[in-house]
């Protein structure tokens, strides 16, 4: 267990989180920037959380895939112990201590309402205890529809039946989109403890986004009023098309409690790649929120998160749990013979004795038994982050975040920034890279560097002061000083230089009190 001390966030439960302008506030108006966990998998498995390619990577197909190999008795038991042991009170207490004020609940309608439209008690009861969980650890609950009857994506990911986005083709998966958040409003609208109602998950990408964007606007309208003849307290989050990146239907506000939402992955963690997202917030007047990012290595991690938090905008990271992976804060120990599971769920033989590579994943995914991580919770909330990029200097403009003398700034990589941003071996590259999902480090080919000039500064920015003389530059940069500063530290050149990386050492120091 790391000794790492993350300052907690305590929710408040008095009144509703609610918009105010364009800022989210709690129940008595205090502004809030938002930092959040999200809860993959445990309500709607997705394949690549489990190592699994093709052939199992929905929910209803790794579904297929256990009763294929432990029957369907035994597969039921196995999913009623991956309710119980996947996600617990354990976790929640654990996302609370490490600095987290809230997480998004991603629900699939398959566990909450029937193909006959009738509403499961035991899906809602996981919902009832998560609530319970995060009162008790003083966080809010979003409830994220991750997975709408029919599917909204056509994709793996929101368990559509036929893998395409149904709930647009389908008069009766719309009733039953209606339908179920009526229910969640009725169950809920009293409970202060959810922060919102995250309406869709990433609706509609790819080819589909030109089909049905006008639906899209249709059924959030719907949705809409038909919560608020229930509940007119809770904030409404609207995400846009296209893995919640398309925003083209955000053209006017749709209810004054209400927030905007996208995503974002494997791309330049720089201004430019929010602003048009930034600008919306500006011309509707209404909150933005990033919910859900991360699978990335730490300096894009830290990089990305400053940018939000600079631009004041709270954010979700995903996800807090998955098997064998340095990019979630909790790592599953594979079962020794996981390999021949995933290697039959490929073509290869039927693995030996299922059974007990399935109930040792049982025993291996409760928290306590998991490889903790706590370095990619330092790198997003810049606790004591271990290392950061030369190019995640802040993102508050000239004389804020870096002053320079002269500079060529790079093409796709915060080009805005008067700073000089190279590659190390620029060789015959045509595009940056940042889809480094196993959250391995940049290889010499992908490092970018800054050059500075005598008297230049960049300042990376921190959550809570720390010693300068845990700061290194490159291993011990002679052309660099180390200076302390409001929001962090300051990096000098004392002479014409380049930088890649700086490494902050581990702390000995005991945590502070609260």
């Amino acid at each position: 267990m790391s000794t790492v001390h993350f300052p907690s966030r305590p929710a408040s439960f008095v009144g509703f989180v609610h918009r105010s302008g364009t800022e989210m506030v709690d129940g008595a108006g205090t502004p809030l920037l938002l930092r959040g966990m999200g809860i993959g998998n445990w309500m709607l498995p997705e394949g690549y959380m489990w190592k699994f390619g093709p052939g199992a990577e929905s929910p209803r197909e790794i579904e297929s895939l256990t009763v294929r190999l432990l029957g369907a008795e035994a597969a039921g038991e196995f999913w009623a112990g991956f309710r119980a042991n996947f996600f617990t009170e354990d976790d929640v207490k654990r996302i609370a201590e490490s600095g987290f004020d809230h997480i998004r609940l991603p629900l699939n309608s398959r566990v909450l309402i029937d193909d006959d439209l009738h509403f499961l008690e035991t899906g809602f009861a996981m919902i009832d205890d998560v609530i319970r969980w995060c009162r008790t650890h003083g966080i809010w609950v979003l409830l994220d529809l991750h997975g709408a009857p029919g599917g909204q994506t056509g994709t793996n990911i929101d368990d559509s039946p036929n893998n395409k986005p149904e709930l647009f083709m389908d008069t009766l998966y719309r009733k039953a989109t209606l339908d179920l958040w009526r229910e969640i409003a009725r169950r809920y609208c009293d409970e202060t403890v959810v922060m919102g109602y995250d309406l869709l998950n990433e609706p509609i990408p790819n080819e589909w986004t030109k089909i049905y964007n006008a639906d899209l606007v249709l059924l959030y309208r719907d949705l809409t009023a038909a919560i608020r003849e229930i509940d007119s307290d809770h904030l409404l989050m609207y995400e846009g098309s296209h893995w919640a990146t398309n925003w083209q239907i955000f053209d006017a506000v749709w209810d004054d409690n209400s927030c905007l939402q996208f995503h974002k992955y494997w791309s330049a963690p720089d201004a430019e790649s929010i602003q048009h997202f930034v600008d919306a917030r500006a011309s509707l007047g209404l909150p933005i929120y990033m919910g859900e990012g991360g699978e990335n290595n730490l300096e894009w991690l830290y990089t990305a998160w400053r940018l939000y938090e600079g631009h004041g905008i709270g954010w979700n990271f995903w996800p807090w749990k998955k098997i064998d992976t340095r990019t979630s804060p909790a790592s599953i120990v594979p079962p020794a013979r996981w390999a021949e599971v995933v290697d039959y769920v490929a073509g290869g033989d039927r693995p030996r004795d299922p059974q007990s590579i399935f109930a040792e994943l049982l025993h291996n995914m409760r928290l306590e038994n998991c490889v903790w991580q706590p370095a990619v919770i330092q790198a997003i909330t810049a606790v004591d982050p271990v290392q950061i990029p030369a190019w995640g200097f802040g993102f508050r403009g000239a004389e804020q975040s870096f002053r320079t003398t002269t500079a060529s700034p790079l093409e796709g990589m915060r080009a805005t920034d008067h700073v000089t941003v190279r590659y190390l071996h620029e060789g015959d590259r045509i595009e940056h890279t940042f889809d480094h999902t196993d959250g391995r480090d940049y290889a010499d080919s992908e490092r970018l560097v800054v050059e500075l000039q005598a008297g230049d500064w960049l300042e990376y920015e921190l959550d809570r002061p720390v010693d300068v003389s845990r700061i290194t530059v490159d291993d011990g940069h002679p052309g660099v000083a180390v200076e302390a500063s409001t929001r962090g530290f300051k990096l000098v050149a004392l002479e014409d230089c380049r930088i890649a990386r700086i490494s902050i050492a581990s702390s000995t120091a005991s945590p502070p009190r609260e």
